[in-house]
């Protein structure tokens, strides 16, 4: 009889999950206290990361936003969800698919590739921490030039007023592990520790990057992106 090794996940804001053995294929969740992060290094994070597809200047219908699950490096699921470019639905439409995924009790955290899908669909990412029961980081590359992202939003987009404070109210961009974050739900020790665990081969989040690799081939035919 195989040796069964059973690792406990933990993160804030979350669930408990019990990854039982690989030859069953089967797990557990169940709550825990907020504010636990993974007892071992070698545990797993079980994260969902959302990126939005491409789409032409001049297109004003929804746009594809692709979310890819990973239990640490391995792929578990993909799933996608349409925003109205420059909407208000990102927030709602985020946290339906997240909760109505065959994923979600086994979820300890979302990762958005930007505040702003479809544009400036702005999410909520307080209200999708609420919404979702999981803590939400938002991953840039570099630093976003805010005042060109304010003044864009009060010169040219509806409803442009309110979505500057849902940017200002998520706080800042912190630089975090070679990368910039904005967070709800955990904090900065907790972000940086998620932050780390989802690198693999390079600064920016393994989540993402597979996502957006997926994303291009669904959106273009091909991935234009290295995995």
């Amino acid at each position: 009889m195989p040796r069964l090794a059973v690792c406990i996940h933990q993160i804030v804001g979350c669930r408990l999950v019990f990854h039982g053995p690989s030859v069953l294929g089967s797990s557990l969740a169940m709550p825990c206290r907020a504010g636990r992060l993974p007892a071992h290094e070698k545990c797993l994070f079980h994260v969902f990361g959302f990126d939005d597809a491409s789409f032409q200047r001049e297109h004003l219908g929804n746009v594809l936003a692709v979310g890819a699950v990973f239990a640490g490096a391995r792929l578990d699921g993909v799933l996608s969800v349409s925003v109205l470019r420059d909407g208000v639905n990102a927030t709602e439409r985020l946290a339906e698919c997240v909760k109505g995924s065959r994923f979600y009790l086994q979820l300890q955290a979302i990762l958005l590739q930007g505040i702003a899908p479809a544009g400036f669909n702005v999410v909520d990412v307080h209200a999708l921490h609420a919404d979702t029961g999981l803590p939400v980081l938002v991953v840039a590359r570099r630093a976003p030039d805010l005042s060109a992202i304010r003044k864009a939003l009060l010169d040219h987009v509806p409803d442009g007023a309110r979505k500057w404070k849902l940017i200002e109210r998520a706080g800042p961009m912190e630089p975090m592990a070679g990368i910039h974050v904005q967070r709800a739900g955990l904090a900065p020790t907790e972000a940086e520790r998620l932050v780390r665990a989802c690198q693999l081969h390079g600064k920016f989040p393994r989540t993402l990057a597979r996502g957006a690799s997926r994303r291009g081939g669904v959106t273009l035919g091909e991935s234009r992106q290295r995995a």
